[in-house]
């Protein structure tokens, strides 16, 4: 069997957290640094099944399985290793390797890449450090407020105006290979090859694994006539959309840190990194991708979107909110913070400080669907037509959202929000609107005359028909009756003064009771059950039989109306609490 390159596991093992994997297979808690679980491996009661996923292995006590991510798919999947490798690497959103001529090739001219760029890499990177003729470059890095600690950790480098490392790297390399990594380009007139980076300051661009793919470069100088940054063009091995700075380091901070922020350029990610804030990452000079928020989402439960604090900036927030929205999924946020005008995350962190950073993050970030709607209420004008119009649009948006229960509660947000601005003209609309999703609204109403009866109202008056005609049979079987739950108020006051009478273990007949006539009527007018009844009145299993059937069913209007309040307030806070209750009570629903 032919062998997967080494690099290719590797990327499938970056990207893929343990606890990801193991999630899909075994309900996982956190507890401290590791994730704990019942063994999948064995029954028991007791979790002694262990992740950890800085260590990148999970550990079964009950049995001392261990291993890592091929070894769990392989064992609880039955699958051969080429086939949890194609599983992994899918869930990893990675293309399926081939073991063909045409992969072979495309591995050598990777490798070749690879050593083209981290040579290019590592001698500017050393220029920089040691090039006497470059204190004008260290000058006005200082003036940046950047010391030596983060030229290393970054390796930032930087390109003189006259290279020629080109004719150096030909002695190794074809001139087509060197022209396929984007950091050459043929002179036409000259008929030379020109290093597009020539006279930049060079920040490299890593792949997950931390070899540099790409570059990022900036001039020093103020010269109108030339892009303050450049980025690589798209090659063979980059795609800016599938990358983003500064990944391969952040990426080992999400066992300890449960949000990223996204900022626009390499001098805010340095600039915070300097200041203590290593969870950041830059996306390349192009819109916020899918993939960038769905890689993202593979390590951080938060992504906090922060752009500078100017027109293009809150444009470009703009963009990124009605793209990235449409990736939420449950237990994953999207925040935005804009910060002061003028200020980009660099001079802010650098002006203030890292706690204050923190905090102006804590007091100011808000969540992607309350950004949309603020952006475009500012917009809208408190007219019919207006209205429509921002009504339309939120709905679109909110339509674009691939998780249908995300896509549930941002339209319900957006609508509610929408009835807030509207009050008078929205009245009816939203008494519609509430009933559409708490259909069970109206089975907290109090109880009235009419003869438009809920589904709720008649399953109780069949419960109350079917107790007051056996009044012997459950003073003998209370515990079938004494817990279950009634909604309409009129009833419940009925079932409470029965069961009371019951647990006081006299004989009574209904007219004990004392009830108003007219109730007693109603009852016995539209309790469905009496046509059931009709030939069962002296089957006392058959009996009991149909109360527990009532008795069920009251108790999913109840799990009902208690997940509607729940969906509700998701809706409102997207908390993981909030989501895992919901989770629970829909188990308990499905049970039911």
């Amino acid at each position: 069997m032919m062998k997967y390159p080494k690099e290719y596991l590797d990327e499938i093992k970056t990207r893929l957290k343990v606890s990801t994997v193991v999630s899909k297979a075994v309900s996982l808690k956190k507890r401290g640094k590791e994730f704990v679980g019942l063994s999948p491996f064995k029954n028991e009661k007791t979790p002694s099944f262990t992740v950890n996923d800085e260590k990148e292995f999970y550990h079964c006590f009950a049995t001392s399985e261990h291993g890592n991510i091929f070894d769990f798919v392989m064992k609880t999947q039955n699958l051969k290793f080429g086939e949890a490798v194609k599983y992994l690497a899918q869930l990893a959103g990675m293309q399926p390797y081939m073991f063909s001529k045409k992969d072979e090739e495309r591995e050598k001219r990777w490798q070749e890449y690879k050593l083209i760029f981290s040579q290019y890499v590592d001698f500017y990177h050393d220029e920089l450090l040691k090039n006497e003729t470059y204190s004008f470059v260290r000058d006005y890095l200082k003036n940046r407020s950047l010391t030596k600690e983060e030229v290393k950790k970054f390796k930032i480098g930087y390109i003189e105006k006259n290279p020629n490392f080109f004719d150096k790297l030909k002695k190794n390399f074809s001139e087509q290979t060197l022209v396929e990594t984007g950091l050459f380009y043929l002179d036409e007139k000259k008929k030379i090859y020109v290093e597009r980076f020539r006279g930049r300051l060079i920040f490299p661009i890593n792949n997950i694994s931390g070899q540099p793919i790409a570059l990022g470069g900036r001039i020093i100088e103020n010269l109108e006539y030339l892009a303050k940054y450049i980025n690589s063009p798209e090659t063979n091995f980059f795609r800016k959309g599938s990358n983003l700075y500064n990944l391969d380091l952040a990426r080992k901070l999400s066992n300890k840190i449960d949000h990223i922020y996204l900022v626009e350029g390499y001098m805010d990610v340095v600039g915070l990194s300097k200041n203590g804030v290593d969870n950041a990452v830059a996306n390349l000079g192009t819109s916020l991708t899918d993939k960038q928020i769905l890689i993202l989402n593979q390590f951080f439960d938060d992504i906090i979107i922060c752009f500078d604090g100017d027109e293009s900036g809150y444009k470009a927030a703009l963009r990124a909110a009605e793209n990235s929205i449409k990736e939420l999924k449950p237990e994953k946020q999207i925040s935005f913070l804009f910060l002061p005008d003028k200020e980009d995350p660099d001079s802010y962190v650098n002006k203030n400080g890292k706690t204050n950073f923190i905090n102006f993050t804590k007091q100011n970030k808000i969540s992607i669907h309350q950004f949309i709607f603020s952006h475009y209420k500012k917009q809208t004008k408190n007219n019919p037509s207006s209205l429509a119009i921002f009504e339309k649009k939120l709905k679109s948006i909110a339509n674009t959202i691939k998780d249908n229960l995300i896509k549930k509660y941002v339209s319900e947000f957006f609508l509610e929000k929408i009835a807030e601005l509207t009050p008078f003209s929205n009245q009816n609309k939203k008494k519609f609107f509430v009933k559409e999703t708490k259909s069970l609204a109206s089975t907290k109403k109090h109880y009235n005359d009419s003869q438009s009866l809920t589904g709720v109202e008649l399953k109780e008056f069949s419960l109350l028909y079917l107790i007051m005609s056996n009044l012997n049979l459950l003073q003998v079987n209370l515990h079938l009756v004494e817990n279950i739950k009634l909604f309409t108020e009129v009833n419940k006051k009925i079932f409470e003064l029965i069961i009371e009478k019951l647990k006081s273990g006299e004989q009574i007949e209904i007219e004990d009771l004392k009830l108003d006539n007219q109730l007693i009527e109603k009852i016995n007018k539209f309790a469905p059950i009496k046509h059931i009844l009709k030939n069962q009145n002296n089957d006392d299993k058959k009996i009991i039989e149909l109360l527990e059937d009532i008795s069920r069913d009251l108790m999913n209007y109840d799990l009902e109306f208690r997940i509607q309040e729940l969906e509700s307030k998701f809706s409102v806070d997207m908390s993981e609490t909030t989501f895992n209750e919901l989770k629970e009570l829909k188990k308990k629903q499905n049970l039911n």
